[in-house]
């Protein structure tokens, strides 16, 4: 299944898949993902000559730190990681 360039999605494992980046907020070239970089700019950080940054979608915990994919949250529920498509079909305005 394709999914559109810049989808943000949950999967219930602690590593990215090919064509998706985990969402810890991580500084980007633009050079090497320039359609990614037409859809989200400057949005989320980046200089936007030559990088910028994805949304860093990681919960705190009450300490400070992060959470981690399958550790058990305050709440009692379990962590899932958010990730962020960068391999898939441009969205085109109809």
């Amino acid at each position: 299944m394709d999914e559109f360039l810049g989808t943000i999605s949950q999967f219930g494992f602690n590593f990215p898949i090919r064509g998706w980046y985990v969402c810890h907020g991580q500084l980007l070239s633009v050079n090497s993902n320039q359609a990614l970089f037409a859809l989200l700019g400057t949005t989320y950080g980046g200089n936007g000559t030559t990088t910028f940054n994805i949304p860093d979608l990681r919960k705190k915990k009450s300490d400070g730190s992060y959470y981690v994919a399958g550790e058990i949250m305050e709440d009692g529920t379990p962590y899932i990681e958010s990730y962020i498509c960068y391999e898939g079909i441009f969205p085109l305005i109809a």
